[in-house]
């Protein structure tokens, strides 16, 4: 069995600061983007983003704005994995 170590959340978003990252949000929608930025209450700037709603592609909607409360989880994606 695994044991997950706890991540500090500031550090990890910086670090995936340009870079491809998955959001999910607390009512199930979900975004693929780039990480533009991250300010100090961690809301999210992302550009080439990309809705999912049940895993399925609604749309492109370019930059866009997350706001901190309303996200359940964030992830990198790995390059061959996005499609």
């Amino acid at each position: 069995m695994t044991t997950l170590q706890p991540v500090n959340p500031k550090p990890f978003l910086n670090s995936l600061t340009g870079k491809p990252i998955v959001c999910k949000l607390k009512w199930g929608m979900e975004y693929k983007g780039i990480l533009v930025a991250v300010d100090g209450y961690m809301n999210l700037q992302l550009a080439n983003a990309e809705e999912y709603i049940d895993g399925n592609n609604t749309g492109n909607l370019g930059e866009i704005l997350i706001r901190c409360n309303n996200v359940l989880y964030v992830g990198g994606v790995d390059g061959d994995a996005e499609s």
